[in-house]
């Protein structure tokens, strides 16, 4: 799979596609975005939470890269000016969704510990096979805890930890060098972990907090619906599949143990990938700043 953080990247395919692009293209153009767009999208859905509000960070961000296709000028590599594109976009962006209520991870163990522990559902009264309300419940719960930490912090984690960028590329998509990114993501671990240290028992065995003892009070709660999964699938491609020639290297056996929880998360495709990719095209502003043709 094509992986845009890789530290060594060939860009030669995604040069030919801008230079046709900017001739007017809407192949070249659909073909540039593709390659693109799951990787906006699953650092969207760490940002804010629910796939819907993703999909439309997803496309704020891609209209925005679109739109400007013409101010690329080669000065960087192109990797590093669109997601510096959207990095800038989703640390400026106005709070939707889940976002809308800040949490501290204090907030987030006391909710956590008001949903009582429960037998796992009757396999008849639901409309999904049990262990996948498990994995939902799991997904759920570990995706909101990235919501505790502040927005650059969730972005540097996303990166570096989730994704397995680099410093020296995390430090050039942010705009930073690469030793203030390690450091942003050494705190951003510090505080994740800790949390689930104290917390969470898919890291600490010594925590009462189970997933499968969550997952009926969760439904009961609203927080995981039966009929409409937000994050777990049957044939889901996992992070560490989509991102496995990144993945940094960590010394600490200990914070391999914490970073697979969400290496283990799905790596989420876009919605309606095509349709919507065409329907962004036909918009007036995006064929009149590239004069599709």
């Amino acid at each position: 799979m094509f992986n845009p953080f890789t530290e060594v990247i060939d860009e030669s395919d995604d040069l030919a596609l801008v230079g046709s692009a900017r001739g007017g293209s809407p192949e070249a153009l659909e073909k540039l975005v593709l390659r693109h767009q799951a990787w906006v999208y699953n650092v969207a859905v760490r940002m804010v939470f629910h796939p819907q509000d993703a999909e439309e960070v997803t496309q704020e961000v891609l209209i925005k890269a679109v739109t400007h296709l013409g101010t690329f000028r080669g000065d960087s590599a192109f990797r590093t000016w669109l997601y510096r594109i959207a990095a800038n976009h989703v640390l400026n962006m106005k709070r939707r969704g889940a976002e809308l209520h800040p949490h501290t991870f204090a907030e987030y163990a006391a909710a956590l510990e008001s949903v009582a522990d429960a037998d796992l559902p009757d396999p008849n009264t639901v409309p999904v096979d049990v262990p996948l309300l498990v994995e939902e419940a799991k997904l759920t719960c570990t995706t909101g805890m990235l919501l505790c930490l502040d927005r650059r912090q969730r972005l540097v984690f996303t990166l570096g930890e989730i994704l397995g960028v680099g410093d020296t590329v995390g430090g050039e998509v942010l705009d930073m060098s690469a030793d203030n990114f390690r450091q942003c993501l050494a705190r951003a671990r510090r505080d994740l972990y800790q949390f689930m240290h104290d917390r969470c028992g898919l890291v600490n065995a010594d925590n009462p907090c189970r997933c499968p003892k969550k997952t009926k009070g969760f439904i009961a709660a609203g927080h995981v619906d039966p009929d409409r999964l937000l994050f777990a699938s049957r044939h889901a491609l996992q992070v560490r599949d989509a991102a496995g020639d990144t993945v940094r290297e960590i010394e600490n056996a200990l914070d391999r143990q914490y970073a697979g929880v969400f290496r283990d998360h799905p790596f989420h495709p876009p919605p309606d990938q095509v349709a919507w990719l065409r329907r962004l095209l036909d918009q007036p502003t995006v064929r009149t700043s590239l004069r599709l043709s």
